[in-house]
């Protein structure tokens, strides 16, 4: 019986004793020094605050219990102290990977929301109607965001594959990934919430997606 088939009709229990189950544990990043203030930073390297650090940890111990084969991260300096934290909680050397980026926000990096609406009243309208392809100058759609990352994703569930992979990314990343494997437009990006430091969990069997697990936090 092919894969997809069985992922129609299996038990949970069922579904657990398959072979070649690769498991994807996806967290984001803990809060950050500019987090309270509601600022766009996108690719800025903006450092953790002293609640991100403790998120990290927290989401480190949970995962001991997972039995984490790879960490990963992106190469902003947001996640790979998170990946630090809880590499050094998991005897795991992380890897950053820039493809794993947050999405480019161009010229509204380190900007509010009110001040992108007031410096830039037209382009906020033109985003808000078209939020999958709209480019912000010097910056990526949400397209692009796309294009990167699952690309990348699907390279690394093919070299780890039958691992339990742990991914520390961002709110926009994050979300990419969920909305891929659940088939959705990313229209409806926005719709997932991703919380500072939660665990989200996705299992592939041969390459078929399953969400376990969404926006989970301590």
């Amino acid at each position: 019986m092919k894969v997809n088939t069985i992922l129609n009709t299996a038990s949970h229990r069922e579904l657990e004793q398959l072979e070649n189950k690769t498991r994807l544990l996806l967290v984001r990043h803990g809060e950050l020094v500019t987090s309270r203030e509601w600022r766009y930073v996108g690719h800025l390297d903006v450092e953790l605050n002293e609640t991100g650090i403790e998120q990290m940890q927290r989401a480190g111990e949970r995962l001991k219990s997972e039995q984490v084969d790879v960490l990963l991260s992106s190469d902003l300096k947001r996640t790979r102290k998170g990946a630090e934290i809880i590499g050094s909680m998991l005897g795991l050397t992380p890897q950053s990977h820039r493809e794993f980026r947050e999405i480019s926000l161009g010229q509204w990096e380190g900007l509010t929301r009110d001040e992108i609406a007031a410096q830039f009243p037209e382009d906020f309208e033109e985003r808000s109607k078209d939020l999958p392809h709209y480019r912000i100058k010097n910056g990526e759609s949400f397209t692009d965001l796309k294009k990167r990352v699952i690309k990348k994703l699907d390279q690394t569930l093919e070299e780890h594959q039958g691992k339990r992979i742990a991914l520390i990314a961002h709110g926009g990343v994050n979300r990419i990934i969920l909305t891929h494997v659940l088939g959705m437009d990313l229209s409806h990006l926005t719709r997932l919430d991703q919380a500072y430091g939660c665990l989200n969990i996705i299992d592939y069997f041969d390459g078929m997606p399953v969400v376990r697990l969404v926006n989970s936090t301590p």
